[in-house]
């Protein structure tokens, strides 16, 4: 009987010991999840709230466009200055959400609404525990990028209908500084990159247009407005994407070519899973449109005529996911 009961001890003791290195496994795994979730709230908070000026370059398969953005926090009010620093000249003021778009070429003022809020660094729009309902989220090396030390942080989708993401943020302030899209052979399909960077002490003056005089230049307003779009439904959208705005516009053509401009209706739907957006177009159908799809870099787009509507369907989403929104798309009538 003693013999028994020590051997059980035994046991119960190497059960013990064999069990406990999962326990520590699994508790560090949770701490790198957790550590993770806080870099992902550093990124989305710093991108908001710092002052910084910096050069970045946006790659797409081969093409690159370099451009500068300025951005400081002035109170409770954001401003922002994106210059296009490649082919023609255009330039980008922000004010919170109004956006005026200058056009020195074709003299002409684009005033519109943001509708999301993706312009990087600030890419993350919802919090992080939502973020990981979807993504495999954990951190990865460390390294230097535009001179500063950076943390690398890898998002894995869960599922095949987005793509995976690889963030390095700023050490010290949780500023992104390079985002890669990767798709689902780890590939990187696009990225976007700060070259030069300064963080703090950005000037307001610096935020403001480079084009101080343009008296006689057109004004094209969007006209954005809020819309009621309930007829419309998307059936199968990729899981943890919610729709997060309805409006409709007036979008000009020709704007800033030559000949007079004409004008359209169009409505939007925009879906968003805190990182990647869909979203759906609908203006009256056209005949002279060709169905079909193509793909830009990491976005796929699918022009499809549907009842008497042209629908043209823009996601940052592998064509498998935005092939089933596209066929699931339902309009209902009031």
């Amino acid at each position: 009987m003693r013999q028994t009961h020590a051997l059980l001890k035994f046991v119960v003791a190497i059960s013990i010991l064999l069990t406990f290195p999962a326990f520590a496994e699994n508790a560090d795994s949770l701490s790198d999840k957790r550590d993770a979730q806080s870099w992902l709230r550093k990124i989305q908070s710093a991108a908001q709230t710092l002052n910084y000026s910096g050069t970045f370059v946006y790659q797409q398969a081969n093409q690159m466009r370099t451009s500068r953005i300025t951005h400081v926090l002035d109170g409770r009010n954001e401003f922002e200055k994106l210059e296009i620093l490649d082919g023609k000249p255009r330039e980008y003021i922000r004010n919170n959400d109004e956006v005026i778009c200058y056009v020195p070429d074709a003299k002409t003022l684009f005033v519109e609404k943001r509708v999301t809020h993706d312009i990087f660094p600030a890419i993350l729009a919802n919090n992080a525990a939502e973020l990981t309902e979807h993504y495999n989220v954990r951190k990865q090396e460390s390294g230097r990028i535009a001179g500063h030390e950076c943390q690398a942080i890898l998002l894995q989708p869960k599922d095949g209908l987005r793509y995976g993401y690889k963030l390095w943020a700023e050490k010290g302030s949780g500023l992104l500084l390079r985002a890669q899209t990767l798709n689902e052979k780890n590939e990187v399909v696009e990225q976007i990159s700060f070259t030069q960077l300064s963080i703090g002490n950005v000037e307001r003056n610096r935020v403001k247009p480079s084009y101080t005089n343009t008296q006689g230049w057109k004004i094209e307003n969007s006209a954005m407005s809020q819309a009621n779009l309930s007829g419309w439904t998307v059936n199968a959208l990729p899981k943890g994407f919610r729709k997060i705005r309805e409006v409709k516009r007036l979008v000009s053509d020709n704007a800033v070519g030559s000949g007079p401009a004409t004008q359209r209706e169009v409505s939007q739907i925009v879906f968003s899973d805190g990182l990647a957006a869909i979203s759906v177009f609908i203006e009256p159908e056209s005949q002279s449109r060709t169905e079909g799809s193509i793909q830009q870099g990491a976005t796929n787009i699918v022009g499809k005529r549907q009842g008497d509507f042209w629908l043209t369907i823009v996601g940052e989403v592998p064509s498998a996911a935005i092939r089933q929104v596209a066929n699931s798309i339902e309009f209902k009538p009031k």
